[in-house]
């Protein structure tokens, strides 16, 4: 039973917190400012109870500040890859320490959370802050609470209430629109890629567009993971036999890394969610490859303008923005002239991202009513369910994309007549960085 005493005009209690001293004797903790001897001994029965049931939290451990549990405890111990580590770190230290980092973990409860989750929603209402990233926020914060529970056993009940069932009209999710995109905005990307960037350029538009690669699996793409060099050329003997066997008819590319910041170093990292993929090539997309390839000698199926890595240069400043954007005349620069670049109104109206790419190949697959197994497999997703269990892609399923893609280019180009198309590569442009 817990033990009562009167300290002044508040009462006090003492329970076993089911542990022994280095002495053998029994440890206690304590708690007081109670007004009656009832609320006290109620108190301290429930703390035996947590006791007796093994829900009990040392007072002392949840004295741990939050500064002192979430960087130098919780983050390292998730296993994450190196951006989502990152993102997380940027929140902590913006926006979870910056409430709570002063407080202990134990301390915090449900009535300042939801203070907390309130200010948080203001500043979406405000456009201070994007629900997807405040839903982040909270979602961070909401893993550090459960594992203070559950792993290191800091508190005994996470302060992050329950999701409850929805109440009140429902509001739908504010979505970016897309503006229509056909395949005419896109060759205007290419050529003004290509006056950027050479013919480099001009290929890194086509292949994002066609192939759907993600940007950091643009950066990490590689020579002998590329057309016309593989699959003869991978460097993993059992991948190599079984590619040269599916692909020895059809041209492709394979898709093995993505290039990454990883503790200030440049590091090749599997695709976002191991979607380690093959991705096969229409005719056209082919033979610019080969051009490509055969104008350098990086190792880089893409390298950069000072012939390096793209993660190294300032892509969405000095590629994509005068892509997208447009760019006035460079004709003072002893190094590298080029002509105005005009703007592509359906990218750089609502600035959208290069990614936007990969979202319209995806569009053009749907369209030409490929079936859903080819779809994501190609855009590197995981079907869930039985569909995904069941499905798999053949290659029948590959030569209808190659086919369709193929036809798309063909007919865009017929139709237009006489359309601007680049000469054979030549060396690239003198880099801007080294300018």
């Amino acid at each position: 039973m817990p033990n009562i005493e009167w300290r002044g005009s508040k009462c006090r209690v003492k329970w076993w917190a089911g542990e022994y001293l280095p002495n053998g004797r029994k440890k206690y903790e304590s708690a007081s400012g109670f007004d009656t001897e009832d609320e006290a001994r109620e108190y301290g029965l429930d703390r035996e109870y947590d006791v007796r049931h093994g829900k009990h939290v040392q007072k002392s451990r949840g004295d741990l500040l939050m500064e002192r549990y979430a960087l130098p405890i919780w983050l390292p111990n998730q296993d994450l890859r190196p951006e989502s580590i990152k993102t997380y770190r940027s929140m902590i230290k913006s926006h979870i320490l910056k409430k709570w980092g002063h407080m202990k973990v134990g301390e915090i409860d449900t009535a300042a959370y939801l203070t907390w989750r309130g200010e948080l929603n203001r500043k979406v209402a405000a456009k201070e802050m994007s629900r997807t990233y405040a839903d982040d926020i909270l979602m961070v914060f909401g893993m550090l609470m459960t594992d203070a529970v559950v792993r290191y056993k800091y508190r005994s009940e996470s302060p992050v209430p329950p999701p409850t069932p929805r109440r009140g009209k429902y509001v739908k999710k504010a979505r970016k629109k897309k503006r229509p995109l056909a395949m005419g905005p896109v060759y205007q990307l290419a050529v003004n890629a290509y006056t950027v960037w050479g013919f480099t350029g001009w290929t890194y538009i086509w292949h994002a567009a066609f192939q759907g690669t993600r940007p950091g699996e643009m950066y990490a793409q590689q020579r002998i993971y590329s057309s016309p060099t593989w699959p003869a050329s991978d460097p993993d003997p059992e991948q190599r036999l079984e590619s040269v066997e599916r692909y020895a008819q059809i041209p492709a590319t394979r898709v093995e890394f993505q290039h990454q910041w990883v503790d200030g170093k440049k590091t090749l990292t599997a695709p976002k969610y191991e979607s380690h993929r093959t991705l096969v090539e229409a005719p056209f997309l082919t033979a610019m490859h080969q051009a490509l390839a055969a104008s350098h000698d990086s190792r880089w199926a893409f390298p950069a303008l000072n012939g390096g890595d793209l993660l190294g240069a300032r892509f969405d400043r000095d590629y994509w923005g005068p892509i997208r954007d447009g760019a006035p005349a460079r004709e003072s620069r002893r190094d590298f002239t080029r002509p105005a670049i005009p703007p592509v109104e359906e990218f750089s109206v609502g600035e959208w991202p290069i990614y936007r790419l990969r979202h319209w190949m995806k569009e053009c697959l749907d369209e030409e009513g490929h079936s859903e197994t080819a779809v994501e497999t190609r855009m590197g997703h995981e079907i869930a369910g039985v569909r995904g269990l069941y499905g798999n892609l053949t290659i029948k399923m590959e030569r209808d994309i190659v086919e369709a893609q193929q036809l798309r280019w063909d007919t865009f180009f017929d139709a237009a007549g006489g359309l601007w198309m680049p000469p054979f590569p030549t060396s690239l442009p003198v880099a801007q960085e080294a300018a």
